[in-house]
């Protein structure tokens, strides 16, 4: 793939639009945060709290392999400040759920992202 793909929006306004964005796509109750990871410059932080009595948070990093594409890596999930396992078949679903509303974030995303 040619440089022409690759990302060419700053790291703080790729975050902004996320912010904006996310919530469209996710579920209404939930709540999301969108971090810069500072780490990777092409990578964001996005923390996702679940509604209702699980609570649980889910901790993922998105990273734009290219312009158009994302490579969402879950990181950590915690149930009152504590890690949890996230083998079981609700977390995975949750996890699955998630993923996907990450990637359709970065689709929608894709007038901003792909010059």
């Amino acid at each position: 793939m040619g440089k022409s793909d690759e990302l060419q929006m700053n790291q703080d306004s790729l975050a902004d639009a996320w912010r904006q964005t996310l919530p469209v796509v996710m579920n209404k109750a939930d709540r999301t945060k969108v971090h810069p990871d500072e780490a990777d410059a092409k990578a964001l932080r996005v923390t996702i709290d679940t509604a209702g009595h699980q609570e649980y948070t889910f901790d993922f990093k998105v990273t734009y392999v290219d312009s158009r594409e994302v490579k969402v890596d879950l990181i950590d999930v915690e149930k009152d400040n504590v890690s949890i396992d996230e083998r079981g078949d609700i977390m995975q679903q949750l996890i699955q759920d998630y993923t996907r509303h990450l990637h359709e974030c970065a689709q929608s995303l894709q007038q901003l992202t792909h010059a």
